[in-house]
């Protein structure tokens, strides 16, 4: 009898022990997981794991290697013998190594170099601050390093333009064709206000024996980037259309004999990323589909129509490519409970296997959220799917506050995303249902509904928010009178927003870096393409845009009447500070309950983990304040 009380007793232990609900101290405990890539011979996947200290607000990250067939990941430290380094040309002669230049002055130092210790910058064009940093006269240039003689030279000699792409470009900008005789490579030749209000990057044909550079995509005035040649020599690359529309349908584009062939034009959604099949008679790609992002393959014919198929179906986002191995590929995955891990896709039935477990042993001990898919009726009579994530244990006979999430992009998907900081799972660990509409304005459901946010902010896609959220407030378990808000980005913008015109729906509201004043935002932003297409143009134009009158949040701010909380970070260029300045001094004047949270290094996102853990721990805290 007392072995069986003592073995009660144990799984009892252990069920407290797995019992556990998400904190932001214990988000920051989980291992991020990137992939690098499969070793040469297609029967490892390199990985690294980074790993956070919140005492010492820094990060560190290890290499590790596991078989694509499975079994356990052994720690590298480095891949040098496994895994060619594909910037160095076939013949390994050459490598293609990125470095600042120097290119023309903007200092005053640089104009009056005996006035050294002077602190001012000089400009006389546009572009003059992007993302988070200062234009400072540096460019990112590609040289070639010869690797038997240790010659190099700067191919864009002199060019104010970069490679890779800034601000979040990487070495996929930048590679060799397949016998090594040319670089390819993505850049933006424009300057100062050309720069500012145009999406026209290009791909550039480097020639090493006669260094020479031509233009490949020069009559496309749109996007074109991932440039990506099959193993007969196929160059494939996306492309985007229309100049100026940063979220237009993204095509797979190929160069075959000389004629560039449009391989997606007549389907009805935008591609994320792309690799060639390891035969090069086909194309995997992966796409946002119905608020999760899944991987297809298109497969081409000589002729060059292609056909397309879905191999991937579930409640679960695939984020990245890693490598085909045969029949398998490898990818990375995350859905709104788990953090990304590496998996393997059968390419014959789609079936998905876990490859890493870097994370597994933590969720273990964590109580999971359900995550329901729910179709809610819009205003003009279409259907809107709307992720809805429950608290753990969730009890139907019980009331729970809510929280409408706003998505920002204003074009980003609403899919199975993980993040370490606008994360659900967390949300509902601390008691608050998630209701998360994939409004208008999203890819995943044809090129109609995403497109139609551009120039109608405050219009239908509003009307989709307050459609998802007066539905599942009908539910009883739902608590009426603690219903709040909540986003960033244009979510933010949505957040104020709402709080001129949400008629009593909400009891609290926040906003982090959330567009409040349209035009201060388009006098002070720095890319002026997303303004001039979101936006509708500028506010001086006849007739003026409605994103300046009827759209426009501080137009409303006599109706607010909400306690709001504002998040603004300092060095964010793209939605520049006095937006969440003058929203905070506004409510503030008005008498109404409100926060500033304002990081002074922190751009349009929160990326170091103590001031992640402020914004977290203030989150909550906020809420408790303006829902209880």
């Amino acid at each position: 009898m007392k072995q069986v009380y003592f073995l009660f007793f144990l799984s009892l232990l252990f069920s407290s022990l797995q019992a556990q609900t998400l904190t932001p101290e214990k988000l920051w405990e989980l291992g991020s997981v990137s992939a690098i890539g499969l070793s040469d011979d297609s029967q490892k996947v390199i990985f690294n794991v980074r790993s956070y200290s919140l005492e010492e607000n820094t990060s560190t990250s290890k290499t590790y290697v596991v078989p694509v067939k499975g079994g356990e990941a052994v720690q590298i430290n480095n891949y040098d013998s496994i895994r060619k380094d594909s910037k160095i040309s076939p013949a390994g002669e050459w490598k293609i190594v990125p470095k600042e230049v120097k290119v023309h002055p903007v200092t005053g130092k640089d104009f009056y170099p005996e006035l050294e210790k002077s602190d001012v910058y000089i400009y006389d064009n546009l572009n003059y601050r992007h993302w988070d940093t200062w234009e400072d006269g540096l460019y990112s240039h590609l040289f070639l390093q010869n690797l038997k003689t240790g010659e190099e030279f700067d191919i864009m000699e002199g060019e104010p333009h970069s490679t890779p792409l800034e601000p979040f470009g990487g070495s996929e900008d930048y590679i060799w064709n397949n016998d090594g005789s040319k670089v390819y490579y993505v850049s933006k030749k424009l300057h100062g206000r050309d720069y500012a209000v145009s999406t026209n990057t290009d791909i550039y044909v480097y020639d090493v024996a006669k260094k020479t550079t031509s233009n490949l995509t020069e009559e496309n005035q749109g996007y074109d980037t991932q440039p990506a040649f099959s193993k007969d020599g196929v160059l494939a690359w996306l492309q985007m259309d229309e100049p100026g529309y940063e979220s237009d349908k993204n095509d797979i584009i190929i160069l075959r004999d000389e004629n560039k062939i449009n391989l997606t034009k007549d389907w009805d959604g935008t591609v994320d990323s792309f690799r060639w099949s390891k035969d090069g008679k086909s194309i995997f790609f992966v796409a946002p589909v119905m608020g999760t992002k899944q991987l297809f393959q298109l497969k081409i014919s000589k002729k060059g129509s292609s056909e397309i198929e879905q191999l991937t179906q579930g409640q679960f986002d695939i984020t990245g490519m890693v490598g085909q191995a045969g029949n398998t590929m490898v990818v990375t995955r995350t859905d709104m409970n788990h953090a990304a891990e590496i998996y393997t896709v059968d390419l014959k039935n789609g079936r998905m296997s876990q490859l890493t477990q870097v994370n597994d042993e933590f969720y273990s001990g964590i109580k999971l959220s359900k995550v329901e898919k729910r179709m809610v009726p819009t205003t003009d009579g279409k259907e809107m799917l709307t992720w809805v994530i429950y608290p753990p244990d969730f009890d139907a006979s019980k009331k729970y506050p809510a929280l409408l999430y706003l998505q920002g992009g204003p074009q980003s998907p609403l899919s199975q995303f993980y993040s370490f900081r606008w994360n659900f799972q967390l949300m509902a660990a601390n008691g608050y249902i998630v209701v998360a509409p994939n409004r208008r304005g999203m890819p995943g459901y044809g090129v109609e509904w995403n497109e139609q946010i551009s120039g109608d902010w405050g219009g239908q896609n509003i009307r989709d928010y307050l459609s998802a959220i007066d539905e599942i407030s009908e539910e009883p378990f739902v608590d009426k009178e603690r219903i709040g808000a909540v986003g960033a980005s244009y979510g933010g913008y949505s957040v104020f927003f709402l709080a001129g015109m949400h008629n009593d729906r909400f009891k609290t509201f926040i906003a982090h870096d959330g567009i409040f004043n349209t035009r201060s935002m388009y006098g002070t932003t720095e890319e002026l393409f997303f303004v001039n297409k979101d936006l509708g143009g500028a506010y001086w134009e006849t007739p003026t845009p409605k994103a300046y009158t009827e759209f426009n949040p501080i137009n409303f701010v006599d109706k607010w009447d909400t306690p709001i909380m504002i998040v603004q970070g300092g060095t964010d260029f793209r939605v520049p500070i006095g937006q969440g300045l003058e929203a905070f001094q506004a409510a503030q004047l008005r008498g109404i309950k409100s926060k500033l949270l304002y990081f002074p290094m922190e751009n349009h996102w929160i990326l170091t983990a103590q001031n992640a853990i402020v914004w977290q721990r203030e989150f909550f805290k906020w809420l408790e304040e303006t829902l209880e």
